[in-house]
Order: C-alpha cells, then structure tokens, then sequence
C-alpha cells in the first residue's frame, strides 16, 4: 500500500518533494523519485510484501518505468505463468509481476491480475503512459489534464495548487456527502473510475480513458441453495487466504456485524497461529457493538483489543478528517475509523475487514425500507404526491423520510437513486448531472432489489465506503484489505437468486447460513447497530459550542448555491432537540472545516 506520482510538468525537485511529503503518511517506509526524459515519477512505500530495499520504487524493466500502489494477490500464479514463457526476476514483490506482466501481455494483464492496485507505467521509448485502477475502485487515483500537461496522484492534496475550485463538486457534494468519479472538487482534476485504463501519449498530447471490467446484465444460476452455500464458503476462503499473504503482521478488523465476524472467523481458521482482532465502542448503548465483537473474538480464539470512542476523541481527529481525506467527505463514521486504524497499526500493518458484504448480500437497512414501500409505487403517481404532504403522513402515523421518498418520486428507479440523493433540497438550483455516470443499474438487473445493489456497488462502495477505508487506514500506515471486494465474490453473488441473500427479517441470509459453522446463532442474531457515531447527541451537548462557532454567517454565506437560511433554521431545531438534522449538519460542518483549510493553505 503506497503512494504514487507521475506528471509531465517540469518541478524542480524540492517541489516534487514537498507534493509527495503532504501525502507521506501512505508510504512512510521509502520515498523514491526518479525522472525519466520529461516524465517525473514518485512513490512512497508501505512495505508489505519483500520488505528489501530492491523493491522499492519506481521501479524499471528495459523501457518501462513503474509506480503502484496497491496488492496483486494472484501474484504468485502470473510469476509462474512468466516464469514458464522465460522471465528470470530479481525481487519477490508483486511490483515486478505487474510489471513483466504487462511487458508481456500490454492492457490483457487487467484481466488476468486479481487485487486492488493504481498504477501507471511510463514507456520511454515511444512516451506513453499506461494507468489503471482496480474493478471496484479500492484504491484512489487522481489526475490533472490540461492542454497536454498531466499529473497523476494517489490523493488529490498534491494537485490543489493554483487549482479552482468547483462550485459544481460543492453542490454535488451538499447532494450526496461525497464527491463521486469522475468530478473532484477541482476544476480540470478527476477521477479514473473503478475498472477503467487510461492512455496518454505525451508526443501526440491525447488522453483516452476506457472500461476494461463493469457490472453486467445479470444471469441467475440455477444451483441449489445448498450448493451455493458450499461454492461461495469455498470461495471466501480463497478470497480471505490469498489476503493473508505478508511479510509485516497482519489482523482483522470485528464489529459486531455478520461480514467482520465472517472474515475473522475464515482468517482465524486459515491461520497458523491466533490472529488479532480489532474493535471501536461507544459509551452509548444504542450505538455500542463492542461486548459481541469480545465474545466473537472469544468463540474464534483470537487477540483481542476494544477502544472506546468518547466525544474528545472525535473533536480530536476532526483536523485529521480534513487533511487525509483532501476533499469535502461527510460519511461521520471515518472519525471511528481512523481512531480504530490508529489503534491497530500499534499491533499490525495489515488488516482485513468486512467491508462490501452489505452491498453484495442486501445487508443495509434501506434494501428493507424498499421492500416494505414498494407497494406504494403501484399507486398512480398524482395520487401519490397529494398523498405526500407531510401533515396527510403526520395524521396516518407515516412521516418518515422512506415514506415520503416512495410517495414523492415517480418511478422505481427514482425510488432507488433517493437512497443515494437528497435531490439537492438544500441547494437553490439541483446539481445531479453526475448520476448519468451511474445509469448502469437500470439495465443489469430486472429485479428492484439487486438494482439497488447494483447502484450501491458503483457510486456508494467506491465513493464513500472505499474512500472512507482508504484513507482512515492509509492515515496511519495501515493495509486494508476486503475478501468481500474480490471482484470474484461480487460477481458471484450477483448470480444467485435475490431469495439466496435475501428473506424478508432475514438479510444476508447466505452469509448467515456460513457463519453458523463457526459462531452459533444465537450469538450473531443481533439487531444491526452499523459502524455509526453518536454525533447528533454530540453536537447538541459535548460539541456545541465547536458546531456554532464553525457554522457562523460568514460560513454559510459563502458556500455557493445554498439556502443558508434553511440551514439554520435546521440547525436550530436541532440543537433545540425538535428535530432530527445530524447528517445534513455534518455534511455542512465538514464542508466549511475544509474550505476553511484549503483557503488557509
């Protein structure tokens, strides 16, 4: 896991050093820079796999210059497959598989490599630069493009000078707490998508960005369930043993959900020895999963270490929040994560988590809310908006946001994507040009359930989720790595009937059924609680002073396309206990921390 840089403009090299030293959390171990004709790359490394020197990076073959961040964890099998056709290789990193792999094979090397990786790959001899990102958008990359001059990052930090910033990204941002691929929060800087490859060639001054893997229409197995279960138990076992390849200690994360306890329990049985586990709690009961995750731990043998998460802590990381994640990132659980990851790199360097199990096997409470109101899409529509005045819903007992979204939109479609969408309700004019990049998931599935899935596979997992880990973790030098993220698991479970993940009081079902071979039911049959933060109570209480003083009238004035005073009615109600309004606050409070930075840098 580290961090890469590339680009064509001609920095002097304190320059380039200081872009990489903002970032220097991700690869603490080795820093390396290296320019190669006009091309300057840079890395900085985590060490994970052959720790010796003759891995670090950049890295050269003949011609080909390389930067990467990420694991190829199929590595081994490629490394024998080249081997067989004649390459001889001087480390034991998956660096130089991925290398040789595509001296060998070009672009087809996507489709043989299994991992989460960002790479790019500088050839001198004809001056093209070859960059890919994983299926499912697990690692970050960034890149400035404008009239031929290019720059290429793991996190935006190092592309922000002298940039603009958008008053688009800003309002797609109030829209969905995250700022989804391809837009960032500067103007003329991107994302590459998940499972895309992009080619530049620096003599001609063209860029192309095109899909190498996506979602597809899906095609429903006739297995029986029994069978399923077997095939995909299998099937997580290779996604969690490959994962355990280190050379640096390595845990797992454990909450008291059903993915984490999974994961851990595989790891634990794969093993040669106990692993370690690791667990967030809170004081507050409602929010609190940390005593299933001791007695998880317990049942499965393993190391385990809870800490708590008090509001201190939380006003304590709110400036780590902003630097790391760069960009404007409302999803409050980061702040539990990266207390966790500042936890766990005390004991290891790479841990293993649950995450992507809820997206695949309809884990996440909305995939009920859309069962138990779908039958009100069947109402015709005019009715339905009548229907949907709040104090009609009031009088019935109904006035939920779920309700409301079921009765207000006109299709299922719409349905589904005001899951993901608020409709920009405080903005004065929408901002939701960005979803004609996530339409997919009209076409892949018939069924509304696995299109909901579908759409949270594309902008929720690698927006918010993925963004999340990465950066909480990377903050603090520590390796992530999901087995529910193999894209092998993800099409896999794409293929079995909705009824094998799903039963009305009864999610992830599947997975259920697995993990009864490990911990007994009674144990895991829990309500979800999620990886949430009491920070609506916070903010009233501990944190109210820090939320008032930061959303003050200059603030919330001077963001663009916003009904400030909507805002603040909201946020009087809340702090007066009317109402409910914690993740539009922190969705604003977030906001002005950043801006307040940015401008300050």
């Amino acid at each position: 896991m580290c961090g890469i840089y590339l680009t064509n403009i001609q920095y002097d090299d304190t320059t380039v050093k200081q872009k990489l030293n903002s970032i220097s959390f991700r690869g603490p171990d080795h820093t390396g820079i290296k320019k190669v004709n006009q091309v300057t790359l840079g890395h900085l490394r985590l060490s994970i796999l052959d720790l010796d020197p003759r891995s670090n990076q950049p890295m050269a073959e003949d011609h080909l210059e390389i930067v990467f961040n990420g694991e190829i964890y199929n590595y081994k099998d490629l490394k024998a497959d080249l081997a067989k056709i004649g390459y001889n290789f001087n480390t034991e990193s998956d660096t130089e598989v991925l290398l040789l792999g595509y001296k060998e094979w070009g672009k087809d090397i996507l489709s043989r490599i299994n991992g989460m990786f960002a790479f790019s790959i500088y050839d001198s001899l004809n001056n093209t630069i070859f960059s890919a990102r994983d299926r499912l958008g697990v690692k970050p990359f960034y890149y400035y493009w404008k009239e031929g001059n290019l720059e290429i990052c793991s996190q935006i930090r190092p592309l922000l000078e002298s940039k603009k910033i958008s008053d688009e990204a800003i309002s797609i941002f109030l829209d969905c707490m995250f700022i989804p691929s391809p837009y960032t929060i500067a103007e003329d800087v991107f994302k590459l998508p998940p499972g895309n490859y992009m080619e530049v060639n620096l003599n001609t001054g063209d860029l192309k960005v095109s899909e190498y893997w996506n979602l597809k229409d899906v095609a429903i197995r006739k297995i029986d369930y029994d069978q399923a279960k077997k095939e995909l138990h299998e099937l997580l076992k290779d996604a969690v043993k490959i994962r355990l390849q280190s050379d640096v200690p390595i845990g797992s994360f454990l909450s008291g959900g059903i993915d984490s306890a999974l994961v851990s329990s595989i790891a634990s049985e794969v093993s040669d020895k106990p692993i370690n586990t690791f667990s967030i709690g809170f004081e507050e009961a409602d929010f609190d999963e940390s005593k299933i995750a001791e007695k998880y731990a317990e049942i499965i043998g393993a190391n385990h270490k809870t800490t708590i998460c008090k509001p201190n802590d939380i006003l304590k990381l709110v400036p780590k929040l902003i630097s790391v994640y760069d960009e404007p990132f409302a999803d409050s659980s980061a702040l539990p994560s990266l207390l966790l990851n500042s936890v766990t790199k005390q004991y290891v360097t790479v841990a293993l988590s649950g995450d992507g199990g809820d997206e695949s096997f309809l884990g996440y409470p909305y995939f009920d809310s859309l069962v138990r109101n779908r039958f009100i899409m069947d109402i015709p529509y005019p009715l339905r908006k009548m229907l949907s005045h709040p104090k009609l819903l009031g009088l019935a007992g109904l006035n939920t946001h779920r309700v409301r979204n079921a009765l207000g939109t006109k299709t299922r479609n719409d349905f589904i994507e005001n899951i993901f969408s608020r409709k920009g309700f405080l903005l004065k004019e929408k901002r939701q040009g960005y979803m004609k990049y996530y339409q997919g998931y009209k076409k892949w599935s018939r069924d509304f359930l696995q299109k909901a899935a579908d759409l949270n596979i594309k902008l929720w997992l690698e927006n918010d989720s993925n963004v999340k880990v990465d950066r909480a973790s990377m903050a603090y030098s520590v390796e992530v790595r999901s087995p529910f993220l193999d894209y092998r698991v993800i099409e896999y479970a794409r293929s079995l009937p909705v009824s094998f993940r799903y039963q009305k009081g009864n999610q992830k079902r599947i997975l259920r059924d697995i993990l009864k071979e490990y911990i007994p039911e009674e144990v895991f049959n829990q309500p979800k609680k999620g990886f949430a933060v009491p920070i609506g109570k916070w903010m009233r209480n501990e944190l109210r002073d820090e939320f008032l003083s930061t959303l003050n009238d200059q603030a919330l004035n001077s963001i663009p396309n916003f009904k400030s005073n909507m805002f603040k009615k909201m946020l009087s109600d809340h702090m007066d206990g009317k109402v409910d309004h914690t993740a539009n606050i922190w969705k604003v409070y977030v906001l002005c921390k950043w801006t307040n930075e940015f401008n300050t840098n």
